[in-house]
């Protein structure tokens, strides 16, 4: 599956041979430095170019095209070869444009030999810059990886090899540029044939980049002999083309075959970012059809960053630790070193080493960290109300949505790394399983020194704030919550919801309240799987309501028998997939006497917790992180104006 990177994500590359495509708008130029451990180039003999277009490991094209290839293999590089910069310039004096803004976003990709891709990057938010890294390749603790830069110099190439150090910068580029203009005529872009030509081969290709794909067909070479060209209106340059009457006019990027939907709105520009700096992030800086799915992308982008991140760095001081342990196991292992000055030089050096490693893992992961806190402190406020905090302002603002959104937001999940950069934890609606909030102690530590009843009354403030999320969401009438409170003892925490009228009717209470709910929905999933199945929807019972379904259970399994157990399970397990969500309020042990009976509802129910808890473990890189349950400002007036309204929509909805 190919990974499309936004700015500063990386990737892992599992080959060592590749190809990087790369296509434009415009000719660009193929250029890479090689760099050492720090990141120095060590001078112009580091840098494959046009002019010198081979180095051991690497591959370049000898003249601007608007379709460019890096032809890399990772094992092939010069052993002092930690860091492979990527870029792309526009040449100067041939008549094209002059800047990236005036040219659809390049577009990156990361590729097998055999044609896979790997990862993509489309390079947007470049405007006045005429050079730009667009990736790096980089070795850490033995493992290449890619990672998606669009660093932009206004300067030129000339300002990006001086920002990496490159003694002479200026005069380098200009022979760069001097052995691109002997090729110029032999470029490759896009074929100024007319309006309608050109229109079409800049489409196919900018289409191909939105969805992450290189073009079906490669633009064609323009002829050696400037006589033989097309003729075009006095003045016109690459990215303009001379219509049918002449007149010159700007190429229409819009896909033809989308006629009847808007094609993909771009990310936001970032800000101009200062040379040298890392790029600033952008909310919605990541693919998307809209905002909310762009967001989405991005929140879900930040978590594999961290996770990565967090990764490398304790794959980094777990290396440390056992390379420590064995250069002291040789010191001790010769008897002549374990007593005298020569044994506590060693191992004062062996500790030494291990600090210098573990000091270098904290300085990377340090730096990726506050990246990441930057594109938090971005992308939060921008977040709409699906996947905002409770103490979000969008709420201040809040309007009854009439689209039901892509995600909802359950809490938040961190790393102890860095506990203050919180992930919002998105979950995909509708829900695909139910919600378990464990309100019993033995949990974790957090839990066992609250009081028990400050844990259940916490339990159900959790379900009540996703509850009311969930119905927030959903537009006016597509989503009900039901609630069974068999001892009422819930009655406080249940106030915003019925209060408001959010609910359609009271909590069930008692053994028959709660007989009497699990017959309506069981009846529900029933009615709906059968006409489902059998093709006839609209045979369904003009009285049934065909809403999404929520079902609070609290203080489970009081007043529950052995027939309403048995419905209770059904519902967990067929209710998803037909609107019946579950949500339970439960302490397991209170329902220890059933024994493994109850094992298969459990584990069908996604658990979350009332308190700060490390219980959810990802199987990518077998992190515990720890959820953080969403949390009402104090005084609850957020909750109870979005309740209010959700019940007046549905009241005007009725009338």
């Amino acid at each position: 599956m190919t990974a499309e990177l936004v700015r500063g994500q990386n990737h892992p590359l599992p080959h060592t041979r590749l190809e990087i495509r790369v296509t434009a708008g415009a000719p660009v130029l193929a250029c890479a430095t090689l760099a050492d451990a720090q990141g120095a180039v060590r001078g112009p003999e580091w840098i494959v170019h046009p002019g010198s277009p081979r180095l051991p490991g690497i591959e370049v094209s000898r003249q601007a095209a608007a379709s460019l290839r890096y032809h890399v293999d990772l094992g092939a590089l010069p052993e002092q070869t930690h860091l492979v910069h990527v870029l792309l310039a526009l040449p100067e004096g041939g008549g094209g444009p002059d800047r990236f803004g005036a040219t659809a976003a390049p577009f990156a990709a990361v590729t097998a030999t055999d044609g896979t891709e790997i990862a993509s990057f489309t390079l947007t938010g470049l405007d006045t810059e005429s050079a730009v890294v667009a990736l790096e390749l980089y070795r850490r603790q033995g493992a290449w990886k890619v990672r998606a830069v669009g660093q932009g110099y206004a300067g030129g190439l000339a300002e990006l090899l001086a920002d990496q150090g490159l003694p002479q910068a200026a005069s380098f580029a200009a022979a760069v540029q001097e052995a691109v203009a002997r090729h110029l005529a032999g470029a490759v872009q896009a074929p100024l044939t007319g309006a309608t030509g050109a229109q079409d081969a800049a489409v196919r290709g900018d289409a191909a980049r939105a969805d992450g794909r290189q073009p079906s067909a490669a633009p064609q070479p323009l002829p050696a002999d400037p006589a033989a060209a097309p003729a075009t209106a006095t003045g016109t340059t690459p990215g303009t083309a001379a219509g049918a009457g002449g007149a010159a006019g700007a190429v229409n990027y819009t896909h033809p075959g989308r006629v009847t939907a808007a094609p993909p709105t771009p990310p936001p520009a970032a800000p101009p970012t200062p040379p040298g700096q890392p790029p600033r992030p952008v909310a919605g800086d990541a693919t998307g059809w809209s905002m909310d799915e762009r967001l989405y992308n991005q929140v879900w982008g930040m978590f594999e960053d961290l996770a990565r991140t967090v990764a490398a760095y304790r794959s980094a001081m777990d290396f440390a630790e056992s390379r420590m342990d064995q250069e002291l196991d040789r010191v001790l292992s010769d008897p002549r070193n374990r007593v005298g000055g020569a044994g506590d030089a060693a191992r004062a050096e062996a500790r030494a080493r291990h600090d210098r490693l573990a000091a270098q893992a904290r300085e990377v992961l340090d730096r990726d960290l506050t990246q990441l806190v930057a594109e938090s402190e971005v992308v939060e406020p921008a977040l709409p109300p699906a996947y905002a905090r409770w103490d979000s302002p969008v709420w201040h603002a809040y309007r009854v949505p009439m689209e039901i959104p892509m995600a909802l937001r359950l809490g938040d999940v961190h790393l102890p790394e860095r506990p203050d950069l919180r992930i919002p934890m998105l979950v995909r609606l509708p829900l695909e399983r139910g919600l378990w909030i464990d309100s019993g102690r033995a949990g974790s530590d957090a839990a066992l020194m609250t009081d028990e009843a400050r844990l259940r009354r916490a339990a159900v403030d959790t379900a009540v704030a996703l509850a009311a999320r969930l119905l927030a969401v959903h537009p006016p009438g597509e989503f009900t919550v039901q609630v069974i409170d068999p001892a009422g003892s819930a009655a406080g925490p249940l106030a915003p919801l019925v209060a408001s009228g959010a609910l359609d009717r009271p909590p069930a209470a008692g053994a028959g309240g709660v007989a009497a709910v699990l017959a309506r929905l069981t009846q529900r999933v029933d009615l709906v799987q059968m006409a489902v199945r059998g093709g006839a929807a609209e045979s369904l019972p003009p009285d049934l309501d065909t809403a999404e379904q929520l079902l609070i259970v609290n203080d489970f399994p009081h007043g529950f028998d052995d027939r309403a157990l048995t419905q209770l399970r059904y519902l967990a397990d067929e209710g998803p997939a037909v609107g019946v969500h579950l949500l339970m309020v439960a302490d397991r042990e209170d329902a220890s006497a059933y024994g493994p009976v109850l094992d298969p509802l459990w584990r069908s129910l996604l658990r979350i917790t009332p308190v700060p808890d490390d219980h959810l473990a990802d199987p990518w890189v077998g992190h515990a992180w720890t959820y953080e349950p969403p949390v009402v400002p104090p005084g609850g007036e957020v909750l109870r104006r979005v309740l209010d309204r959700v019940a007046e929509a549905r009241r005007t909805g009725e009338r």
